[in-house]
């Protein structure tokens, strides 16, 4: 029997639902740190499922940097202007203006990085890999791993969320989608900080 104590804990820690909550501790024989995997890869399926539904509603949010010289505009879709209008969903577009402004995204995903971006950097990060040595057979491997590395960097869907570093910003969507019950997209942003070119 799982204790409601154990249930509401859970549901502080993950914002998860309370049904949820109690399933992934009864999937998981009462253990925390399990259930919040359980509810984690949960998330991935339910935002999986979602992911094709149209998006119409949503908010444009605005973050400005204290002292006024760093500014987030970013426009988050999701399906109902009644999930629009809640406090959580406030908070994720909050969440991902601040992101934005802290980590300098170029792109949304790595589908919207032009191909020959990735080819220029992939030849860049090959001539660093001969460079320092490495054998032949084993630079792909090491170009491979170093663009995933690139495609953390200037993606914001990639990046590790600036509250978490365990989790990346396309995972936090993904519990907010679980959490909301619709289809989150990032629709687009612009950052900007004063005396710097557009």
């Amino acid at each position: 029997m799982i204790k409601a104590e154990l249930v509401k804990e859970l549901r502080e820690r993950t914002g998860a639902g309370m049904m949820d909550c109690k399933k992934a501790l009864t999937e998981t024989g009462g253990d925390m740190e399990k259930a919040i995997i359980y509810l984690r890869e949960h998330g991935l399926a339910a935002a999986a499922k979602k992911a094709g539904r149209t998006t119409k509603e949503g908010r444009i949010e605005a973050y400005i940097h204290p002292g006024a010289k760093l500014g987030v505009l970013i426009e988050v879709d999701c399906e109902t202007d009644f999930v629009a209008n809640t406090e959580d969903y406030k908070h994720l577009c909050r969440e991902l203006a601040m992101q934005v402004a802290a980590a300098s995204p170029s792109y949304i995903s790595r589908e919207d990085v032009p191909q020959e971006q990735v080819e220029k950097e992939a030849a860049i990060l090959r001539n660093q890999a001969l460079a320092e040595g490495k054998p032949e057979k084993v630079v792909e491997k090491i170009v491979a791993g170093r663009l995933e590395k690139f495609y953390q960097d200037v993606c914001l869907l990639e990046q590790p969320y600036i509250r978490d570093a365990e989790k990346t910003v396309k995972e936090l969507i993904n519990e907010y989608i679980a959490k909301l019950g619709e289809n989150i997209v990032v629709r687009r942003f612009t950052r900007f900080r004063l005396g710097e070119n557009a």
